[in-house]
C-alpha cells in the first residue's frame, strides 16, 4: 500500500510553457483528470468505437484526452496544430469524429496563435460533430457556438465527488 501511495504522489507529467510557466501533475492527478475527461465524454454520448478528434498543442490536456479515450475504447484522431481549415475539415470528415477537443489558442514563438477559430472554420462542413471541447489556454476572446461548444474545465469540473470505480 505504501509503495502505491508513493507512486501516485510522484510527478507523472511536467510541462513547461513558452512563457516559462511550469505545470506538474502527479500520477494520481493525471489519473483523476483522465477519469473526469472520460466521464465528460461519456456524458456527451461518446461510446466505444466512436471517434474523437484532438486538435491540441503540446499541453497536459492532450495527454489527459489520450488517456480518457483509451479508458472508453474510443478512437483518438490527432489533428496537427499547423493544419489549415480545409485540411482540418477533410481529416475530421475522414475520421467521422463526433467530438473535437481543441484549445482557444497557443503561445508559439512569443505570439498568440488562435486554434478555436480555425476549428470553427473547418466545422462548417462537418455536420457530424456534436460538440467541441475547448481547453482554455490564452486570455483572448473566443468565438462560441452555444449548444455545441463547451469549456473543457467546466465539463471536467462537473465531477466533484470521487468517480465510480469503472472510471478510475
Amino acid at each position: 500500500m505504501a509503495a502505491a501511495t508513493r507512486q501516485t504522489s510522484r510527478v507523472a507529467l511536467r510541462w513547461i510553457s513558452e512563457p516559462d510557466c511550469t505545470e506538474e501533475l502527479t500520477h494520481a492527478e493525471l489519473l483523476d483528470q483522465a477519469a473526469r475527461a472520460a466521464a465528460a465524454l461519456t456524458r456527451l454520448g461518446v461510446r466505444a468505437g466512436d471517434r474523437v478528434a484532438v486538435h491540441l498543442p503540446l499541453v497536459p490536456e492532450s495527454v489527459i484526452a489520450t488517456l480518457a479515450c483509451g479508458r472508453l475504447d474510443v478512437v483518438r484522431g490527432s489533428l496537427p496544430v499547423g493544419l489549415r481549415p480545409h485540411e482540418l475539415r477533410d481529416r475530421i470528415r475522414e475520421m467521422d469524429a463526433k467530438i473535437v477537443i481543441t484549445a482557444d489558442g497557443e503561445q508559439r514563438c512569443g505570439e498568440q496563435q488562435p486554434l478555436k477559430q480555425l476549428v470553427d472554420r473547418a466545422l462548417t462542413g462537418c455536420p457530424g460533430v456534436r460538440n467541441v471541447l475547448v481547453v482554455h489556454r490564452l486570455s483572448r476572446p473566443v468565438s462560441w457556438k452555444p449548444g455545441r461548444d463547451l469549456w473543457w474545465h467546466d465539463e471536467l469540473g462537473r465531477y466533484t465527488e470521487p468517480l465510480p470505480r469503472s472510471y478510475s
